[in-house]
């Protein structure tokens, strides 16, 4: 079929038809894609992937034991062109046959290896076993085109013989006497474990009872003493609470002194003189008013007694009306008489003024000299 064609990575791409290179009966692609005519070329694949194959064979040792014997092996077709075209020349029309024919290889050469072989060695070597297998058939299995990849000897029994359990019974007995040893020796080692434990708690126990003893005699001591230095105790603590007391009641007096200063005495002190200041202020208010109450009182007064002095030479002037006089001068007498009334008026005047009684004025006549007051005998007046 015409066109493009690529192998799976795991396969190999064998192309027939035409010449081809080296003499080989085909070509090989692996890893890439190739064109491939139609009618001239025809392409095949072969598989590159691992495979494996189970053993399992009856093989007689070299001391002429049976033994049966499983194993796996791991194998594939080789990556290089020769093992390829050697492989497909064998398994292409027949893949499945690559694991049968390796199987019976490997049989062969496991029964050949193991006659040359004690059942010790295959027990105790198994690896030795594997190895010489992988060996007598390495160069068959290129012939072929294959590569083992791996050998796993499973499982080897002798079936119900019991050589392999005898072998094992020397060490089987070995390892249970060393097992009882260590289990009693472990015992041992429990028991003595569980005396010095025990041990312990005894003298754990006895340094316990004897603290406590030691501790009880404490108490006791303690006690004791304490009952004996109870009274004086209490009188000291007595003793102490009443000094404390003493000094709290002397600091509280302290404290109430200065709070009742602060709270009373101040305060009083400060009201007082509140009160001090203000009947001071009052008696200089009531002075300041009395002087000028008396001051304007008098100008009222005198300005009052001035309006009616001539009322008051009137009222003496009607009073000589009817009065029998006689006067002796002539008109100097009258004049004399009228200048009298008029200083009387003025001595009256200045005494209600003042409030102190003045002596009537003496009455000068014409002359300038002073003669006695004339007395008006009907009124009782003098003038």
């Amino acid at each position: 079929m015409f066109g493009y064609r690529v192998p799976a990575p795991d396969e190999a791409m064998l192309v027939s038809g035409g010449k081809n290179r080296g003499g080989q009966p085909f070509r090989v692609v692996t890893g890439h894609g190739a064109f491939i005519l139609p009618f001239f070329r025809r392409t095949r694949f072969l598989t590159l992937a691992m495979r494996e194959a189970e053993v399992e064979e009856t093989c007689v040792t070299f001391q002429g034991i049976a033994l049966h014997v499983r194993a796996v092996i791991a194998f594939k077709v080789g990556n290089d062109q020769v093992s390829i075209v050697n492989a497909g020349q064998r398994f292409l029309s027949d893949q499945g046959q690559m694991a049968v024919l390796t199987g019976r290889i490997f049989s062969g050469h496991l029964r050949s290896i193991i006659g040359s072989m004690t059942v010790e060695e295959i027990i105790q070597d198994r690896q030795k076993l594997a190895t010489e297998v992988l060996d007598g058939s390495k160069e068959e299995m290129a012939r072929i085109g294959l590569t083992i990849d791996a050998l796993q000897i499973q499982s080897i029994d002798d079936g119900k013989l019991g050589y392999i359990a005898a072998i094992a019974a020397p060490h089987n007995a070995a390892i249970q006497q060393r097992a009882q040893i260590a289990q009693a020796q472990a015992n041992q080692a429990a028991a003595e474990a569980q005396q010095r434990s025990q041990r312990a708690q005894a003298e754990y126990a006895r340094e316990t009872a004897v603290v406590q003893a030691q501790y009880r005699a404490e108490i006791e001591r303690a006690q004791a003493e304490a009952e004996q230095a109870g009274p004086l105790a209490q009188a000291q603590a007595q003793h102490a609470v009443i000094t404390a007391r003493t000094e709290l009641a002397e600091r509280e007096a302290e404290l109430r002194q200065q709070q009742l200063i602060t709270e009373v005495v101040r305060p009083a002190e400060a009201q007082a003189e509140q009160i001090r200041i203000l009947a001071l202020a009052d008696a200089e208010k009531m002075r300041i008013q009395a002087e000028a109450a008396a001051s304007h009182d008098r100008v009222a007064l005198d300005r009052l007694l001035i309006d009616q002095l001539p009322e008051i030479v009137r009222q003496a002037a009607s009073g000589l009306a009817g009065a029998n006089v006689t006067v002796l001068n002539g008109a100097d007498g009258v004049g004399e008489i009228a200048s009298g009334l008029v200083g009387q008026g003025i001595a009256i005047f200045e005494a209600l003024r003042t409030g102190v009684h003045q002596p009537p004025l003496p009455i000068q006549d014409g002359r300038g000299e002073e003669r006695a007051p004339v007395r008006i005998p009907e009124s009782g007046r003098e003038l």
